[in-house]
């Protein structure tokens, strides 16, 4: 393990705040972030935590539209409702803002202007989808048409058929996703990014990031080996941060260009907020500027060519900014076999859960089944046994199984150990190795690994008490006994060092049951001394009633 310190710039996806957060939010993007996160802290390095919510954008209009309302009043009743899920579920953001600041926008007209210095932008007259009867340009997402090339009805600027990337005007029979009606194309001007000029730069970048998930590196150069085009940073739109420019009034910077701004705008915020202990107004360059440090983009798939095209172009085309060391994008978390889907309204909402169910639970099981790899699914099955048959049964009934021994057989004092046999000792270096063995998978991003690692200990530990039976033991020689709940309690006690990361309110109950009051949590070996008293925490885990639930 590294014992210098490095900076960790932690950015999570900044979601539409056009509805409420689903469980594909979370499993997609946050929670790996804060396991991350809190793992580094853990490790001593120097982690900043940002997100916030994306308030811009047609998705927040239309669902204005949607309310009878305006888009500020929309976008600020679902960002106290994300931000309220994200406390609730113990997301450690440093800050958690959201783009509608004064600061937000300031940091992107300074990004805009740096670009347009720099001879990055350009302005293009061009012909843009128009729906007459909204009053408004449509952009992709709000696009049906007919695949000039397979003829499958597909939205946007991609056939959700046979992959192929067109132009809107390709597309046949031109209609509008939002009502249904015929579209027109109007000219109309904007600024564009000239992201052809970063092509060599960014393929060569990219080729050197062998250690990315395979999906990531091959979605992106494929993306770069088609050739980058200009992309249009201005929309035609009154709702989001004004473009800099005096003949641009009537327009506004587009969401996509703004959005990933917000990770070094919420940076800024950060280091000029109470939450900066340093007072140091210019401490988040140690983050944006320090070549020393590391950035980690977590979000979803279909956010990738954001975070390792576009992105990338942006800070390389207005300053010294550091690049992204890793984007960690899952794949996606399916809900019986079918897509969360907001609009469909196929989802399990976060608050509607977490009024019948415990965080940890969700917190667990999403990380059980964490999509890095391939899509995966939840059911509601699978979460009911995740808690009673691995929470319960394997993690609270060990900790439940050892305490009750200490506190009937030793006045619930912890023992000393004499005469370790070999059994003893080898479950304490097992303890000792997992620590090795999760730092790694944590460190490599592989939080479903770390998690299995964590919970193979809690199953030998509970094989290791069958085994040594201290309830037989305590009767024939107390000694005996002592010395298997000594290893037994130090167990507990590095299982919630282990946990802590995943399961933060579970690693703060074994903390206060073995009366440990350190204020910061290390990722190291914690032993418990003899004598020290144990303060019951009650069961770390509630089991679900299935019969209930049916």
């Amino acid at each position: 393990m590294d014992s210098k310190s490095k900076n960790i710039l932690v950015c999570v996806a900044w979601p539409y705040v056009n509805g409420e957060p689903h469980l594909g939010h979370i499993a997609g993007n946050n929670l790996p972030a804060d396991i991350f996160a809190r793992f580094n802290r853990m490790i001593g390095n120097n982690v900043l935590m940002v997100s916030g919510s994306d308030q811009h954008g047609t998705p927040v209009t239309l669902r204005a539209r949607e309310e009878n309302t305006s888009p500020k009043e929309i976008s600020e009743k679902y960002h106290k409702i994300w931000e309220k899920a994200f406390i609730d579920l113990d997301f450690s953001f440093d800050l958690y803002t959201k783009t509608g600041t004064k600061n937000h926008s300031d940091v992107v007209k300074k990004i805009f202007n740096s670009l347009l210095n720099n001879k990055f932008l350009t302005e293009k007259i061009s012909e843009q989808p128009y729906s007459e009867t909204a009053s408004m340009f449509l952009s992709d997402r709000y696009i049906i048409g007919d695949c000039p090339n397979c003829n499958f009805r597909t939205k946007g600027d991609q056939c959700e058929n046979c992959g192929k990337d067109f132009e809107a005007k390709e597309l046949k029979n031109l209609e509008s996703s939002i009502d249904g009606s015929k579209l027109i194309f109007k000219k109309t001007k904007h600024m564009y990014l000239e992201l052809s000029k970063f092509q060599k730069e960014l393929e060569e970048w990219i080729k050197e990031k062998t250690y990315w998930k395979s999906a990531v590196r091959n979605q992106s150069l494929g993306f770069i080996q088609k050739g980058l085009i200009d992309r249009a940073i201005t929309r035609d739109i009154d709702w989001g941060v004004e473009v800099p420019l005096d003949s641009y009034s009537d327009k506004r910077i587009y969401v996509w260009f703004e959005a990933v701004i917000g990770y070094l705008s919420a940076s800024i915020e950060w280091a000029n907020s109470d939450n900066n202990k340093s007072k140091d107004n210019e401490i988040w360059k140690e983050w944006w500027i320090n070549p020393e440090s590391k950035h980690f983009y977590f979000q979803g798939k279909d956010n990738i060519p954001f975070h390792t095209i576009i992105l990338p172009s942006i800070l390389l085309g207005s300053g010294s900014y550091n690049l992204p060391y890793d984007v960690v994008a899952n794949e996606y978390l399916n809900f019986s076999g079918k897509q969360f889907s907001k609009s469909k309204n196929w989802a399990v909402w976060v608050n509607d859960f977490l009024r019948d169910h415990d965080s940890e639970s969700l917190r667990y099981h999403l990380t059980s089944i964490m999509p890095e790899t391939s899509d995966s699914d939840f059911t509601w099955d699978s979460f009911y046994e995740s808690n009673n048959n691995e929470l319960v049964a394997t993690f609270g009934n060990l900790v439940n199984r050892i305490e009750s021994l200490i506190r009937n057989n030793f006045d619930n004092e912890v023992p000393g150990a004499s005469n370790m046999q070999p059994e003893d000792e080898k479950m304490i270096n097992l303890i000792k190795e997992t620590y090795k063995k999760t730092y790694n998978f944590l460190e490599l991003r592989q939080f479903r690994n770390g998690l299995k690692s964590i919970m193979t200990l809690a199953q030998e530990g509970n094989k290791y008490i069958d085994f040594k039976s201290p309830w037989k033991q305590v009767k024939e020689d107390a000694s005996k006994a002592g010395t298997t709940l000594w290893v037994g309690i130090n167990l507990i006690s590095n299982l919630g060092v282990l946990i802590s990361p995943f399961l933060p309110k579970t690693s703060k109950k074994i903390t206060n049951l073995i009366s440990d009051k350190s204020k910061i949590l290390k990722w190291q070996y914690r032993e418990v001394s003899h004598g020290t008293k144990l303060i019951s925490q009650g069961p770390l885990f509630k089991k679900i009633d299935i019969k209930e639930k049916q």
